[in-house]
């Protein structure tokens, strides 16, 4: 019983410490010099409670402060995403064409061309 109870507080510690490691990775692997181009040449709109959203700001960390956002539940802003034709959030707009959804760094940097 003793042997047990030992394995599954080793399960544990590890778990929380795989789930830190993985938490810090997201967030420190977009530089700002990667963002500010992103956002210079995208425009990503957003709506509150919207919780991919979420995941994709979460995906900048501190840098998605570069991009150039727009927040379709903000009353001043919500014309921009109805002359866009914004019919889901999170959408990239880039180089003319819409993006849908999460998009990794990855993605954005390829249609980007960062």
């Amino acid at each position: 019983m003793r042997k047990r109870l030992w394995i599954t507080i080793a399960i544990i510690i590890g778990v929380i410490i795989l789930s830190i490691f993985l938490t810090n990775s997201l967030h420190n692997g977009v530089s700002s010099e990667t963002s500010k181009c992103i956002g210079k040449n995208s425009v990503l709109y957003i709506q509150l409670g919207c919780h991919a959203c979420e995941i994709q700001k979460n995906l900048f960390g501190e840098n998605y402060q570069y991009l150039n956002v727009i927040d379709c539940f903000n009353e001043n802003e919500r014309q921009k995403c109805i002359d866009a034709g914004i019919t889901a959030t999170p959408t990239w707009l880039i180089n003319g064409e819409k993006y849908t959804g999460v998009q990794s760094v990855e993605t954005l940097k390829e249609l980007t061309g960062c």
